[in-house]
Parts: C-alpha cells; sequence; structure tokens
C-alpha cells in the first residue's frame, strides 16, 4: 500500500483554484519579451492591465511597469501615481509627458492594486482600481521602436527605473479598449481576449507561463533555472497574489490504481473510476498527447479517402471514411479545433487546370464519411490551411493563376468564408504552422521557388506581414507546429530537398536549421501534438509515397520512420486535434 500526503485536497465540485505572482526586488532584474508587430499599437485602440503590489521605489521616483519601449512608458511613482509618457517621433514625448493617474484610490506601496491605461481612438485612460483617474484626447501614431517589451524595467536600457514589488495577470490587448469608464475590479484570473496579445504573470508555479504564445525571458540571478520556485531571489515565482481565483476543470484529477493510504487528520474517499469515466460528456473536449489524431487523405491520383494514426504511437493508417468529392492538390490544406477538421479546396479532375471551392468538415475523434460545410470565396487548390480552436483561415491557393485571397470560417458553424485580407503575394503549395494567436506560411511556388515567411494574427482580420526567411528558397514543402515552433520539411528548391528547419512562431527572423528526413517528401501534408511532427505521403521523389515520417518538436535532429499510409498518395491534406493553434 501506497502512503500519499498532501497539503491541500480539493472536494467534489471545487472548480477555482488561486493564482500567482511574480517578484522583482529592483536591483537588476525584470522580464522582456521579443519585439513584436503585436505591441506595434500605431493610432489604435490597446490596454495595459494588471496587479501591482510595490514594495519600494528603487530608482528615483519611477519604477516601470510596462514598457514596449522609449515611446510608450508606464511608471508607478513615489506619489503614490501612474505617470504614462508617450512619443510619436521617438525622440520626443510629443504626444503625453507625465500623465499622472492619482488621487483618493491612488495605488500604495505594500498593497495590491490593479491599473488600466488604455486608449480609445484619440482618447487615453489611466485607471486605478477600476476608477478613472486621468483622461487626455490627443491624436497621433506611436512611434514603434523595435525594442523588446519590458516588465518591470525599461529594456532599452536596463537598470534604469525598476521596479520593487509582486506584479500579478499582466495583460495587453491590441486593438481593443477594455475599459472606457469606472468598472468593478476582476476577481478572477484574467483571461484571453480575441485581442489579447499577451497575458503572463499569472501562474504560482512557472515564470515563464504565457498563454498567448510568447516566449519570457527573465533577467536576474533565479538560482532554479529553467523552472523557478517560489524561494528564488531577487525575481521568481510566488503564490502570493491579489486574491484572484482561476477557473479549473473540475474533472482534472489523478487516477489512482491498487491500493493507497493517507497521512491526514480528516478521513477521506476517493471517488472511482477515471475522471473521464465520471464525466463522460467532457472526454472529448480534452485531447492529450497520448490520444492526439492525425489525418490524411484525399490527393492525387484522384480520391476521396479518409485515413488517421494515432501521433503518440508507431504504425499504419486505419480507415476513417470518405470525402465528398474525389480531390487532389490539396497540399497544405487541413484545420482543425478539438473536435473538427476543415478540408477546403482542392482540385477534382485529373489537371492542374481544375479547382473547387468545397468545405468539408469531419468529426476527428470519431470515423465516418465528411460533410458539406460551405464554399470558399475563390476556387482554388494548394492553399495553405492554419487554425487556431475556434476559426479556419486558408491562405494563397492557385487556379489558374497565383491568388493573394485569404478567406476564413468559424469551425463550429457551418457556411460560407468571409474575406480575411491579403497576402503580401500570390502564394501556393507553402507550408504552415500556428500558435494559438498567429498563423505562419512559409515557402511558395509563385512562378518559382520562393523564401519568404509571413504571418497572421489568426482571431482579428487584415493582410498578412512579413516574418522573416527560409534558409533556401522552396515550394511544395510541410509544415507543422506545437505552441511556440513551427518546422518546416521538404519540398523542392527546384531540385528535390530533405531539409527541415524551424521558427519560433511568436518572433520574427530566418528559419534555422533543425535536421533532415530520412526520406525526401515534396506534396505531403502534416499533422502534429505537443511533441511529436509527422509528415505523410508525398512523392519521393517521382511517384506517389506512402511513407509516414516524424520528428520531436521542441528538439532539433532528423526524422524516424513512423509507418505507412493505406494509400499512396501526394498532394493530399492533413490535419489533427493536437496541433499548436490549439494550446
Amino acid at each position: 500500500m501506497a502512503n500519499l500526503r498532501v497539503n491541500k485536497i480539493a472536494a467534489v465540485g471545487v472548480s477555482t483554484e488561486n493564482t500567482g505572482s511574480v517578484f522583482f526586488d529592483g536591483v537588476q532584474d525584470h522580464l522582456s519579451i521579443a519585439d513584436s508587430d503585436d505591441f506595434s499599437f500605431g493610432s489604435g485602440d490597446f490596454t495595459i492591465e494588471g496587479f501591482i503590489y510595490p514594495t519600494g521605489i528603487p530608482q528615483g521616483s519611477y519604477a516601470t511597469l510596462v514598457t514596449p519601449g522609449y515611446s510608450l512608458q508606464t511608471y508607478f511613482m513615489s506619489s503614490n501615481s501612474l505617470s504614462l509618457y508617450v512619443s510619436s517621433n521617438g525622440g520626443s514625448y510629443d504626444m503625453i509627458s507625465t500623465a499622472n493617474a492619482t488621487g483618493t484610490d491612488s495605488i500604495f506601496q505594500n498593497e495590491w492594486s490593479h491599473f488600466a491605461l488604455t486608449r480609445s481612438s484619440n482618447t487615453f485612460r489611466y485607471f486605478i482600481n477600476g476608477i478613472e483617474k486621468y483622461t487626455n484626447t490627443v491624436s497621433g501614431t506611436i512611434y514603434n521602436d523595435l525594442t523588446p517589451l519590458g516588465i518591470g524595467d525599461y529594456t532599452p536600457a536596463p537598470a534604469t527605473y525598476e521596479f520593487q514589488g509582486y506584479m500579478s495577470n499582466i495583460r495587453i490587448c491590441k486593438g481593443h479598449a477594455v475599459y472606457t469608464e469606472n468598472f468593478t475590479v476582476p476577481t478572477r484570473e484574467l483571461e484571453v481576449h480575441p485581442e489579447t496579445v499577451f497575458l503572463g504573470l499569472y501562474d504560482g508555479e512557472n515564470i515563464f507561463a504565457e498563454k498567448t504564445g510568447k516566449v519570457i525571458v527573465a533577467h536576474g540571478d533565479r538560482t532554479s533555472s529553467p523552472t523557478p520556485t517560489a524561494t528564488d531571489s531577487p525575481i521568481g515565482i510566488t503564490t502570493f497574489n491579489p486574491g484572484l481565483t482561476r477557473n479549473v476543470d473540475p474533472t482534472a484529477g489523478p487516477t489512482f490504481q491498487g491500493g493507497a493510504g493517507f497521512v491526514s487528520q480528516n478521513w477521506l474517499t476517493l471517488p472511482k473510476g477515471t475522471t473521464e469515466e465520471r464525466f463522460p460528456n467532457f472526454a472529448t473536449n480534452a485531447v492529450s498527447d497520448g490520444s492526439a489524431r492525425g489525418v490524411f487523405g484525399g490527393g492525387d491520383p484522384h480520391v476521396n479517402t479518409i485515413e488517421y494514426i494515432t501521433i503518440a504511437t508507431l504504425g499504419n493508417g486505419t480507415d476513417f471514411g470518405d470525402l465528398t468529392r474525389q480531390s487532389g492538390a490539396l497540399d497544405g490544406n487541413g484545420c482543425a479545433s478539438k473536435t473538427r477538421g476543415i478540408i477546403a479546396g482542392g482540385n477534382i479532375a485529373p489537371s492542374t487546370s481544375s479547382a473547387t471551392n468545397i468545405i468539408d468538415y469531419i468529426t476527428i475523434t470519431s470515423t465516418g464519411d465528411a460533410t458539406n460545410f460551405g464554399d470558399l470565396t475563390q476556387a482554388r487548390q494548394q492553399a495553405a490551411g492554419i487554425s487556431n480552436s475556434t476559426r479556419a483561415v486558408f491562405a494563397g491557393g492557385y487556379f489558374p493563376s497565383t491568388f493573394n485571397v485569404i478567406d476564413y470560417v468559424t469551425i463550429a458553424t457551418t457556411g460560407d468564408a468571409t474575406d480575411y485580407g491579403d497576402l503580401i503575394q500570390g502564394l501556393y503549395a507553402s507550408a504552415r504552422g500556428a500558435s494559438p494567436v498567429r498563423g505562419v506560411i512559409a515557402g511558395s511556388n509563385s512562378g518559382g521557388a520562393e523564401n519568404s515567411i509571413v504571418y497572421v494574427t489568426i482571431a482579428t482580420t487584415g493582410n498578412a506581414k512579413d516574418f522573416g526567411d527560409l534558409s533556401e528558397s522552396r515550394f511544395r514543402l510541410s509544415g507543422c507546429s506545437n505552441s511556440t515552433r513551427s518546422v518546416f520539411g521538404g519540398g523542392i528548391t527546384p531540385s528535390n530537398t530533405q531539409t527541415i528547419e524551424f521558427i519560433t512562431i511568436s518572433t520574427s527572423g530566418n528559419g534555422q536549421d533543425f535536421g533532415d528526413l530520412y526520406k525526401h517528401n515534396q506534396r505531403g501534408n502534416t499533422a502534429s501534438s505537443s511533441t511529436r511532427g509527422i509528415f505523410a505521403g508525398g512523392s519521393q521523389p517521382s511517384s506517389a509515397g506512402n511513407v509516414i515520417q516524424y520528428i520531436a518538436i521542441p528538439t532539433t535532429g532528423n526524422s524516424i520512420d513512423f509507418g505507412d499510409l493505406v494509400y499512396d498518395e501526394n498532394g493530399l491534406f492533413g490535419l489533427s486535434n493536437a496541433h499548436g493553434g490549439l494550446g
């Protein structure tokens, strides 16, 4: 019999738990996040908010809260006020200078307080504990400094105006002023809005936790990197918090096998069975790496077959069902939520001069034939499909020339696609990847192989933006991702290549070497979980192939044999219910 001792035991039905914070001692420690267009607010709306517990002001009368650079700086002041500096030119604070938010409900040391800075149209507002303390109407575009976002210090010149104390639930929204009048301060841990571009400093066990896929870098003498504990000094995580609770899954919990004994002053009876057995309605909403599926189908020579694999295992494909039509040229296609897969476009005859606008869907956790969903805005083949948990976006394509169109659908519904925006140039036969916030598209055939990488913010609409470049120009490559990293493999340069490279989705920059595919893959497709990327099908090098190979996404290295597809296919679709866009 095993003995189990725990500090906190939650009763059945408990659905909340406490949040956490990050501690700064005020001596050469802060957090930074790589420069991103997400933090370039221009003349648009935005929100910066969070909870702070100042314990002192080590540098004069200023203590940095959150600053994307010189041109937008927020401070806690020794006068128990908040201060704001805004520049349109990067050289002087010509928009707002030393705008102090103060009054009877000011922020004090050794107390938790909520702050919120918003811009709505041309009106800037500062709120303290839900009360508007400063307002100013001023037009202008905030200068983009191209510097890392700093929390707790000013990143272009660290050890300048350092914060001392605790911060919790720092959230930044771009394109949305969350508060425009007095409000009740949140009592639960902040959550991601569609416009949220950063949400961190909330986890009492992990200083690097962030809900939009950003990478947080900690600057300070943490002693237990990379997993700091609550006792780290001067910078580290702690369960000390402003009294916020977080929503948790009431079905989450351990499964006990065999006997279990407890050292406790109270009697405790554990419920029998697994959480999925006790709460069957929740089973399909939780996709683990162990149960994640990869689904592949269609392709040349013009078939309607669908098959699946379990990503965490090894083995051959298993029959799933059929598409509503026979279709090839589905390269780069396939989007999914945790329950539903979306397949759009392709060509419907043995010819590169035909295309369809049909969108199909399947229920990934079951088997069966696809069902009609709606239509794309334009018939096309070889579009790149990217998605988060709610939205599928299809970018580029071909028929009979290259498209720069981007359109989207809401995965849980049915209906025709809606215009999203435009690519920088027409692209097709590209690779794709996604985090919960961003979708990336790499390589292309647009009159020749391309090395470009572009990105979109999935939850919004608008045109694609430049991300960086692949190490070489190629097309008909494949891409997969977890929530932080996208990996691109194979393709034509114009000769066949086995190269694999990767990018960090939340940043921008060029591809980096990952390894090699063990067998060449062009016009294949992919599926992924948080740990594995699957490359399936394609041409090796000239005839259709049934090869399945896999990589470990968080590491680097060459691919490994997984098994075989049921059918030899190239130009097939691929999707999964645990890819990077799902978190």
